[in-house]
């Protein structure tokens, strides 16, 4: 399965307030009506497939036009199960199938006549019938409503993900009040692209995906060559995450095409609207294009520069500009004499690798991610710099400055990433051996193959490669030999010899 994971334009101006609020109105509203959708939903399932089958069974049999509907839509999609479940030598699925085969007209009638009423009471009343998109019966209120539902946990957490990827930064373009009226229009015209695809459809339809996928073909405009980082997940002994990168104009096309080729295969009854998502992505990229050449998103983007624009250096917005340009070595050089300046200023040490990246400066990127990451480990933000070790990994990096390196084996440590801690450890180790943080590696990746991992063989070999380093580490012997007797299983000295003096705050017992 391939993911994005980020991009290189997460970082707005300002907080997406209008995207966390419409997150949020998602939470809410699907932790208000999961449960009880989930219950209707098997009721209605329940009362469609015997309407279904009585039908198949007992063609002549009566029919309000909700059951109408719902038969030749049926009969429509699913043309061959149709024709199965007609067939006179059938099978009964249950009990209440092999009765009904036996019924006699009126008794058909008035069972169709019973499911009828249900049918009509569960779309009058239930959540999806009330607040749902039906193509065939469509009511104003669901063209709104429809995209602030989900039918299950997977649906509202990867559609909330993909709403932050592309939803934040446009938010940052545009504005808020623009961004709010077009994500809201977007999934109107997502709805009506499906009801154009089926006119007659009764599956309901919900979920902000055609509302998203509207904002993923904006997204296109706006920053196609911007690199979008995935994750491919696969097992093999182990869950194992791959990450790489490709630009926007590379893998929305190639969304599209997948959504294309299972709308076409799938049709009415896969289970996803695709041409919901064809729509909406459709939709987006005409919109943007329009708000772009028409001059409203300039005028929106000035707006917000002029609210904000007092919190940012000149030098930032102009290399940015510059940016916008691809005169990279021009923004290039408006960053450096920031940092000149400035020599604390994050935003210009964030942006540096970024324009290195564009530029296809890998080298060059490289040291200015080696040296963000001290940067966000002086300022005490793990997690940033673990992120920033991350990227510099997937770009060839493999020669981290060897006390940065220490830092962030610890951070792995902290997270409990035992494996990855260790192999970080051994990995510091041999790339500085002649640089004393190497020694503290082996203990530490020593220890933690010993008490965390349970492998005493590996831990006796880091901690005689430890023994063996010729770095000066005489402070450090007593901890070096302890380690070895313990991977070794030998017993522990008695209590009452004297105490070795503590390793100068770099080891962790």
């Amino acid at each position: 399965m391939i993911i994005p994971l980020n991009h290189e334009n997460m970082h707005g101006r300002r907080w997406p307030y209008v995207t966390i609020g419409i997150i949020a109105l998602n939470a809410i509203f699907f932790l208000a009506t999961h449960w009880t959708m989930e219950s209707e939903g098997h009721q209605m399932g329940e009362i469609q497939e015997q309407i279904i089958l009585l039908t198949a069974v007992h063609p002549d049999t009566p029919m309000n036009a909700a059951e109408q509907k719902l038969v030749e839509s049926f009969r429509h999609s699913q043309g061959t199960l149709w024709s199965l479940l007609a067939a006179p030598d059938r099978k009964p699925f249950n009990a209440w199938d092999a009765q009904m085969h036996t019924w006699a007209e009126p008794r058909c009638e008035e069972e169709m006549s019973r499911l009828g009423a249900q049918l009509d009471q569960m779309q009058a009343e239930s959540v999806l019938g009330r607040y749902a998109f039906y193509p065939s019966r469509r009511v104003p209120v669901s063209y709104l409503t429809a995209n602030f539902l989900h039918g299950g946990w997977l649906h509202l957490i990867f559609n909330m993900w993909f709403l932050w990827l592309a939803g934040a930064i446009l938010e940052d373009t545009w504005g808020r009040p623009l961004y709010a009226a077009f994500y809201l229009i977007s999934g109107v015209a997502a709805l009506w692209g499906y009801a154009l695809a089926y006119p007659n459809g009764v599956i309901p339809v919900i979920g902000a995906s055609g509302a998203i996928a509207s904002l993923m073909g904006a997204f296109l405009v706006r920053f196609p060559k911007t690199n979008i980082q995935l994750g491919f997940f696969y097992w093999i002994l182990r869950p194992r995450l791959y990450r790489f990168k490709a630009p926007a104009f590379a893998v929305l096309p190639l969304w599209l095409g997948v959504q294309l080729l299972a709308g076409v295969r799938a049709g009415e009854s896969g289970g996803v609207a695709y041409w919901a998502h064809i729509g909406g992505f459709g939709f987006g990229l005409v919109m943007a294009l329009i708000l772009r050449y028409s001059g409203i998103e300039g005028k929106a983007d000035q707006a917000i520069e002029e609210k904000v624009g007092w919190s940012a250096d000149p030098r930032i917005v102009k290399a940015t500009d510059l940016l916008e340009k691809q005169q990279f070595d021009a923004a290039v050089s408006e960053l450096k004499a920031l940092i000149a300046e400035k020599p604390t200023s994050v935003d210009a040490y964030e942006m540096l690798p970024s324009v290195y990246l564009r530029k296809g400066d890998t080298q060059s990127y490289l040291q200015a991610m080696e040296t963000i990451c001290q940067l966000h480990l002086k300022l005490h933000n793990s997690e940033a710099a673990w992120q920033d070790y991350e990227d510099y990994l997937h770009a060839g990096g493999a020669k981290m400055p060897a006390a940065s390196w220490l830092e962030l084996c610890r951070h792995a440590e902290n997270i409990h990433q035992w494996g990855r801690a260790a192999s970080e450890y051994e990995k510091l180790a041999e790339t500085w051996p002649q640089d004393r943080n190497s020694v503290l590696a082996l203990i530490s990746a020593g220890r933690i193959q010993l008490k965390q991992l349970g492998q005493p063989q590996q831990a006796l070999r880091l901690y005689i490669a430890a023994q063996n380093s010729p770095v000066p580490h005489h402070d450090w012997n007593d901890t070096i030999r302890k380690g070895v007797d313990a991977a070794m299983g030998k017993p522990k000295p008695p209590a009452t010899q004297p105490a070795s003096p503590p390793l100068a705050g770099s080891l962790r017992s």
